[in-house]
């Protein structure tokens, strides 16, 4: 009596029902993804159409209303913006903030990182947890005590106390990131550069630097997102006279309360530049976060 057996695919082929299965679930997760993908970007679209429309059409209607009468759009609000001579001269007031802060940041936090990880100093572990232990600490604990510092040394209400505050406070992740992602480099491959008779100065910049640029772009765009949209360290040290485009803007909604053909074109911009530092460095800040995850 002879078994009988059931029929089996064909080496390696998928089962249609197993394709099926696959290819829908794919498709539906990509339909899912754009619709959460288009709700994350309605806010920025509704800003950008609102910062493109009349003061009279917005306070008569939504911005959704462009779609049906493109004639609203028009670039005269952001003549007016940079006719402002307060908001253009609060964003170059936010970029000599901002690119200090974040290349001080970067260049300290990298020369810092690269001594824990690396060089035998005394108390090198002890002065680590030190690090580690001022990341726990708010920025309200500091903003009294340091205002009254900054005032005694004649830099309260200047750039640089802005500057040196944000620098002081970025300082310790800057540490903690960088020391555990430079910790990662083979031991192999700088001992070879020192028998090559590579110095410290040398090992760090043409070796150590090169392999960690995407952890340092990740840190970059960390930085620069953080002082570029701070409002309460710049409201209190910022001068009054060139404040940040976040106080700029905060100011503006207090004198005069309904000037959105101001404050729309005004906020889109200062969003638009950070965006813009994002996506240049963008390849650099996932594979620095993919190292990361990975190790």
């Amino acid at each position: 009596m002879s078994a009988r057996h059931t029929p089996e695919a064909p080496s390696g082929r998928v089962p249609l029902g197993a394709r099926v299965a696959a290819r829908t679930g794919g498709g539906l997760m990509r339909v899912f993804l754009v619709l959460v993908a288009l709700f994350w970007l309605m806010p920025t679209v509704g800003l950008l159409l609102s910062s493109l429309r009349a003061p009279t059409d917005i306070n008569a209607s939504g911005w959704w209303e462009v779609f049906t009468a493109p004639a609203q759009l028009t670039t005269a609000n952001y003549a007016a913006l940079f006719d402002n001579a307060t908001i253009t001269g609060s964003l170059l007031s936010t970029v000599l903030i901002t690119v200090p802060a974040t290349v001080l940041v970067v260049v300290i936090g990298s020369l810092a990182g690269y001594a824990f990880a690396w060089m035998d100093f005394p108390g090198r572990d002890w002065w680590f947890l030190g690090v580690v232990g001022l990341l726990v600490v708010p920025v309200q604990v500091a903003l009294v005590p340091v205002s009254k510092l900054f005032g005694e040394i004649g830099i309260f209400e200047t750039t640089l106390g802005v500057v040196l505050f944000h620098v002081s406070f970025g300082l310790p992740f800057a540490i903690f990131l960088l020391r555990n992602f430079f910790a990662e480099i083979p031991r192999e491959l700088l001992e070879a550069a020192r028998l090559d008779g590579a110095g410290e100065l040398r090992l760090f910049t043409r070796v150590v630097m090169p392999l960690g640029g995407p952890a340092i772009a990740s840190l970059g765009i960390f930085q620069f997102l953080w002082v570029w949209n701070d409002m309460l360290v710049a409201l209190i040290f910022a001068d009054s006279d060139s404040p940040p485009i976040t106080v700029a803007l905060q100011q503006q909604v207090r004198q005069f309360g309904n000037n959105i053909d101001v404050l729309a074109p005004g906020a889109f911009v200062s969003m638009v530049i950070p965006l813009a530092v994002f996506f240049a460095f963008q390849r650099q800040f996932v594979s620095g976060v993919m190292a990361g995850a990975v190790k």
